[in-house]
């Protein structure tokens, strides 16, 4: 019974620090999307309206970022199913792990 226990003990422990990840991440990640914006809001006021060059700039530099948030999202996205298949295929195992454990002794 003990194996039992030390292994939930794990998986516990292993659930919290994910956990723990995840709440970082969403915190870099509003950090940084207050920072792009307020480097985007800085561009839009310092532009000159009529100077064409400033509104190419104005364009490339949101379609460059469009592309590189998109890109992030679709990463996010994809590790996150692999995470959670990893996750199933761990639940999947457990029991085959605790009768290694328990041969083990």
């Amino acid at each position: 019974m003990s194996d039992r226990t030390n292994i939930d003990g794990i998986r516990s422990a292993t659930l919290d620090q994910i956990d723990r990840a995840k709440r970082n991440q969403t915190l870099a990640l509003c950090a940084a999307a207050v920072f792009e914006a307020f480097f985007l809001v800085a561009l839009v006021l310092n532009i000159e309206r009529g100077n064409q060059l400033h509104r190419l700039l104005l364009i490339s530099t949101v379609g460059g970022y469009t592309v590189i948030v998109f890109g992030l999202i679709v990463l996010g996205a994809w590790l996150n199913r692999v995470m959670l298949r990893n996750l199933k295929a761990i639940e999947l195992i457990k029991d085959e792990i605790i009768a290694e454990l328990r041969k083990q002794k």
